[in-house]
């Protein structure tokens, strides 16, 4: 069984997959991998990542290294559940360069609608530290919502007005 995965495996994670690299690339962290290196928790089930390009050098990688951290790695990101938020690449947030890979943080607008939708705790309490770290501003938040409304019929599981509605009350009660 896999144990929990904290700030140190997800250093060991970048610096083994960095090693693996063979062509510069970006490599970018979601959901609780960008919690836990943001301080906002301690742990995380899983590494979320996506890459940029799409080498098949790094995924054969995750392979042995899930086995050799014992951590779970998912390939997943924001887009993988409601649409691009457009600028999304440029407000990513950079978190270092380890060989020939720039890892990044997803970009947290894109995050925090994700989890959002999604409506579990934990995603409420990593959107409301976004919110109180000043990461993301609400205003913008609900902005860059606005712009991705129209192609949530893309996306038949999600309800845009039960979103919609999720999105404000979650500002509500970030705010307050």
């Amino acid at each position: 069984m896999r144990t929990l995965t904290d700030r140190e495996k997800i250093a060991k994670f970048m610096e083994k997959l960095a090693r693996r690299a063979r062509k510069p690339g970006r490599v970018y962290f979601t959901g609780g991998s960008t919690a836990v290196l943001q301080g906002w928790r301690s742990s995380t089930v899983d590494i979320d990542v996506r890459f940029i390009p799409d080498p098949d050098e790094l995924y054969r990688a995750l392979v042995d290294l899930k086995e050799e951290l014992q951590v779970n790695i998912e390939i997943a990101s924001p887009p993988d559940f409601i649409p691009a938020l457009p600028g999304w690449e440029e407000r990513s947030m950079f978190i270092r360069q380890e060989g020939k890979l720039d890892f990044y943080h997803f970009d947290l607008y894109s995050q925090a609608l994700a989890k959002i939708e999604r409506g579990h705790l934990q995603d409420k309490a990593d959107v409301h530290s976004m919110i109180c770290d000043g990461l993301i501003d609400p205003d913008r938040l609900l902005s860059l919502f606005e712009r991705i409304k129209p192609e949530l019929y893309r996306y038949p599981a999600i309800s845009a007005e039960k979103f919609e509605e999720s999105l404000k009350r979650t500002l509500a009660e970030a705010t307050l």
